[in-house]
């Protein structure tokens, strides 16, 4: 919050929203800002997780609108260095080798995911060139990368829809 002050209005929304429990969706830089909001502590990973990699769904995942997402159906796109722990009285979904807080929800209407189920597989070029100096200093390959996009990206489409799809009506939208 130093560094980027900005986020301090963001923190703020975010905890008037999750007090009045309005429907609220984190990804990525959101899901860490949640767990933020709700008391969580959030700090670099062991290593930036970026590239596709299947989640793993908790039980309660699997009963969840993630059950859309689950590894057996589709891999998923992960694009971040940062983490965080669990929120209090935050119920866990998925995880993957690397990142064990992947995707939680909190009270009736909050959802973060740490990964990224609304990628396009048409604009996931315009990742790989806005980010070509994180890549590159990370070591990974750029043609890896745009093969497993080719192979996983419209699956990835179609299964992060029908995710976000239940998540809508399950909350009354």
């Amino acid at each position: 919050e130093t560094d980027y002050p900005f986020l301090r209005d963001g923190l703020t929304l975010l905890e008037q929203r999750l007090v009045a429990d309005l429907p609220t969706l984190g990804i990525c830089l959101g899901a860490q800002l949640i767990a933020r909001a709700l008391g969580s502590v959030v700090y670099p990973g062991s290593a930036k997780e970026i590239g596709w990699q299947p989640l793993e769904l908790t039980a309660a995942g699997r009963t969840s609108p993630l059950r859309h997402l689950d590894g057996g159906l589709t891999s998923m796109l992960h694009w971040h260095g940062d983490t965080f722990d669990l929120p209090p009285g935050a119920t866990l979904l998925a995880s993957t080798l690397r990142c064990r807080h992947q995707a939680f929800t909190w009270g009736r209407a909050t959802l973060a995911l740490q990964c990224h189920p609304e990628v396009r597989a048409a604009q996931f070029e315009r990742w790989l060139i806005g980010h070509a100096a994180e890549l590159t200093a990370a070591g990974l390959s750029l043609p890896d990368l745009r093969r497993d996009s080719a192979t996983h990206g419209t699956t990835l489409e179609a299964q992060g829809r029908r995710c976000l799809a239940d998540w809508l009506v399950g909350i009354g939208l």
